[in-house]
């Protein structure tokens, strides 16, 4: 199972990243939003200078850059659709494992990612 279940209490995206990269190939490249500025093994857009503007072809790099990860982003507004990772949980806590697998399952139901355990 690749699903991450949430701890309590807000964490960012960034510090659960660090704790599972040593999961991966040490040789496999990201690719994140402006929050993973500066992570190891991540590309990320070109942003803004203070006080500055970037140049055209920053501005190219990060078009191309955005339309290969809007893939990554539908998916997450696919899981906040159901409001189980964008809100608090109002279920008992035991509960929350089971229900946001489904939700997870449902959404790769519908991309045609389902992936089944032998």
């Amino acid at each position: 199972m690749d699903i991450k279940i949430g701890k309590k209490g807000p964490v960012s995206d960034i510090k659960i990243f660090k704790e599972q990269q040593t999961k991966f190939d040490p040789n496999q490249k990201f690719k994140g939003d402006k929050a993973y500025v500066g992570g190891f093994q991540i590309s990320t857009p070109h942003k803004k200078p203070r006080n500055q503007e970037l140049s055209i072809e920053q501005k190219e790099e990060n078009k191309v850059f955005s339309s290969k990860r809007i893939f990554v982003e539908h998916l997450i507004r696919k899981l906040k659709i159901f409001r189980v990772a964008s809100e608090r949980f109002r279920l008992k806590r035991s509960n929350y494992e089971s229900v946001i697998s489904t939700v997870c399952g449902l959404v790769r139901l519908q991309i045609g990612a389902l992936i089944l355990p032998n």
